[in-house]
């Protein structure tokens, strides 16, 4: 079936399936935030998407638990990028980089479906000057962080300063804390995952523990329990910054972020009252971070605690 669709090159071929009864383009805006719920309808409307092998174009179809679904991925279309005056929170700024405070919801950087709203969006608005290292899509972003993830991002505002954090990442210079609300009841109080991260080997969406992915190192100390609540909080320091690394160490360990349906959070371990805070976001915290200043290697140490909906439910578990 897919070599009979007569379409423009296809990038690449993502495999889901599905767990739980659900409208297609919903199931593939959950499984696949990369993309948007708008632009995944136009895939599927443009005969992208398969179920069971079979095209399906309507947004709207029901999927049964079991079913195999196929996201066809065109090569990407030539983005328009434009400043926006979206609000950003800025902790520090000077002549040569930012430090700004990433909302959850926020993609960083376009991409097909998010070519505005985006923290580059932002960004060209309210600063001059970017590093052009990431090419036109990716103006002064060193790192990133997920969709859903908030916290602190460090900005270059040159070419220079870019290659200096981007040397200070890979050699493993940056200091990065997070803190992390996860399902259940945390029996450990301190333990360090290391293994090997790669794409998952059948659901393409994921990363998981792999042989012959990237080494990963992740330590992770219990802050606070929550039994009434089944939840622990924990604070992660990254050893590494493998993509999605958090997520798939605290899954693998049998305690998956709250909010974070990819890697097996179970909306019903939770009650009613932290769903509706949470919203969409997973409750992982990006709250401190620590590097050499490209200008005159002096450390540069920020941390912020006060980033919502991640307090909003902090505070609710340590009231109730």
């Amino acid at each position: 079936m897919i070599a009979d669709l007569k379409k423009k090159s296809i990038q690449e071929i993502l495999e889901f399936l599905v767990e739980e009864e659900e409208r297609l383009d919903r199931f593939l805006a959950r499984s696949y935030p990369d993309f948007s719920r708008s632009y995944l309808q136009r895939l599927i409307e443009e005969g992208y998407v398969l179920v069971e092998n079979q095209v399906i174009t309507k947004p709207s179809k029901r999927l049964k638990p079991g079913e195999k679904v196929l996201l066809l991925v065109p090569e990407p279309e030539p983005l328009e990028i434009l400043p926006e005056n979206i609000p950003i929170r800025v902790v520090y700024e000077d002549a040569h980089l930012l430090v700004i405070v990433k909302p959850c919801g926020m993609v960083v950087h376009p991409s097909p479906g998010y070519t505005t709203g985006t923290l580059v969006n932002a960004l060209l608005y309210h600063v001059k000057d970017l590093s052009s290292i990431g090419g036109v899509e990716r103006p002064g972003i060193v790192h990133r962080l997920d969709k859903d993830t908030m916290g602190l991002m460090v900005v270059a505002k040159s070419d220079q300063v870019h290659r200096s954090l981007a040397e200070q990442f890979k050699e493993r210079k940056v200091f990065k804390l997070y803190r992390a609300i996860v399902q259940g009841i945390v029996s450990w109080e301190h333990k360090v995952v290391e293994s090997s991260i790669g794409r998952h080997p059948i659901d393409r969406k994921k990363f998981a523990i792999v042989e012959g992915g990237k080494y990963a190192k992740s330590e992770f100390f219990v802050k606070e329990r929550f039994p009434k609540h089944n939840a622990t909080l924990l604070e992660v320091r990254l050893h590494t910054g493998r993509t999605h690394q958090i997520r798939v160490h605290v899954s693998a360990l049998g305690h998956p972020i709250l909010g974070d349906r990819t890697y097996g959070f179970k909306p019903a371990s939770v009650s009613k009252e932290i769903l509706e805070l949470m919203g969409n976001c997973h409750m992982l915290l990006s709250y401190k971070l620590g590097f050499f200043h490209p200008a005159d290697n002096k450390w540069l140490e920020f941390e912020v605690e006060d980033v919502e909906p991640f307090s909003k439910v902090l505070n609710y578990l340590r009231a109730s």
